[in-house]
């Protein structure tokens, strides 16, 4: 893995700043798991699912695609997964490449993070029918980024030994 050069969260901030900082924590980290890795290395089965570390990495992409443009703000973006497909967002295809996917991952995170920098937490998503505040959305991808990064954590230690909190 590269240098860690993640931010810390501040130890005193607003609610929203807050939270937003520990999803930008999270977010450097998935990213930290995933450097400096082979896209053999980075698309390596290593367990019954078919969960790997870029697959890790294009799902949550689309997970911030879908929370904060699509659902807070009400954007029409595009998704892969369909009802015969539901879980296209986690596979990697032979012609995307380590830095697409990455890149893929860079745009929705400062996307995301810049819808979230221009909202309250009680501010309510433009999306027709859902009740979500911004508020619960940052705490849900918060722990949705958390709970990945321990799947990361895993899978990076199985893929090169590399480990790091």
């Amino acid at each position: 893995m590269s240098d860690d050069t993640r931010t810390d969260p501040p130890y005193v901030a607003s609610e929203r700043d807050m939270l937003a900082a520990f999803l930008v924590f999270h977010q450097q980290t998935l990213l930290w798991k995933v450097s400096g890795l082979t896209k053999e290395q980075a698309t390596r089965k290593l367990l019954p699912s078919n969960t790997t570390l870029l697959g890790l990495l294009k799902h949550t992409a689309l997970v911030h695609r879908w929370w904060l443009r699509a659902v807070f703000a009400g954007e029409a973006v595009p998704f892969p997964w369909s009802q015969e497909d539901p879980d296209a967002d986690w596979r990697v295809e032979p012609d995307e490449t380590v830095e697409a996917i990455i890149a893929l991952y860079n745009d929705e995170i400062a996307r995301a993070n810049t819808i979230i920098a221009a909202a309250q937490p009680d501010d309510m998503p433009k999306m027709a029918g859902r009740q979500q505040s911004l508020r619960w959305i940052l705490v849900h991808m918060v722990e949705e980024m958390a709970r990945h990064n321990g799947h990361a954590d895993i899978l990076r230690e199985l893929t090169d030994g590399a480990m790091g909190e």
